[in-house]
């Protein structure tokens, strides 16, 4: 069984750790051995106990910063971070922020780029400094000067917490069309919450789009949601 090792990078609060919980699931149900690795120094937060162990309880090992969710200010990554180059498992990193979350995985662009990466940058159109095609490109080009990493997909994760419908998935269709374009990369796919995809009536409308759609569950949510 061939690993998979996927990068999940974009702007600050599009989403990314949600999907990458999601990503490391499906893949644990399929049956394959996974890593979620949260690189995260910048703000490693979304790897609270709660998501923790219940990854755990699904049989995903979990590599997170030391000393993340505690009241230490300078967290650093840990030895067994470099376990996930030598791992037979399937191996998906969380990365931190723009450019300046990104700067981690400089550290690793060797050991990086040996291997058959999939690389997704994380996008949505309702986050400022991305909400253009060309500020979303942007945003990429500073993240793979600083990671010295090629993303290689985009997954278009464009939602308003829990305010979501499908017309805010839909509206920012074109959108998710246009900033693949910009970055000359594939659409791998449109993440839509499960309970909307759920829904017949919703279920009807995606049918009659020419995207991808990924359902997600919303498992990372602010204190006070």
């Amino acid at each position: 069984m061939n690993r998979k090792f996927y990068i999940v990078c974009g702007h600050y609060g599009c989403g990314k750790s949600n999907y990458s919980i999601n990503l490391a699931l499906e893949l644990a149900a399929a049956g394959r051995k996974v890593v979620l690795t949260d690189l995260d120094l910048v703000n490693p937060y979304f790897l609270s106990s709660g998501y923790e162990d219940m990854l755990k309880e699904k049989g995903i090992q979990v590599i997170a910063p030391m000393f993340a969710n505690t009241n230490v200010e300078t967290p650093a990554l840990p030895a067994e971070m470099n376990l996930v180059f030598e791992t037979d498992a399937d191996v998906v990193m969380d990365v931190g922020g723009d450019d300046a979350g990104s700067v981690v995985l400089g550290r690793f662009h060797e050991q990086l780029n040996s291997l058959d990466y999939e690389m997704l940058y994380v996008i949505n159109h309702y986050r400022n400094l991305t909400m253009e095609p060309s500020e979303a490109a942007e945003v990429l080009r500073e993240i793979e000067a600083a990671s010295r990493c090629k993303a290689t997909a985009v997954i278009a994760n464009s939602h308003l917490k829990q305010e979501t419908t499908w017309e805010t998935v839909k509206k920012a269709i074109p959108y998710a069309v246009e900033t693949a374009k910009e970055c000359n990369l594939p659409l791998k796919a449109v993440t839509i919450p499960a309970s909307l995809a759920a829904d017949e009536t919703v279920r009807a409308e995606m049918a009659k789009e020419s995207v991808n759609f990924y359902p997600v569950e919303i498992y990372v949510k602010a204190p006070w949601e």
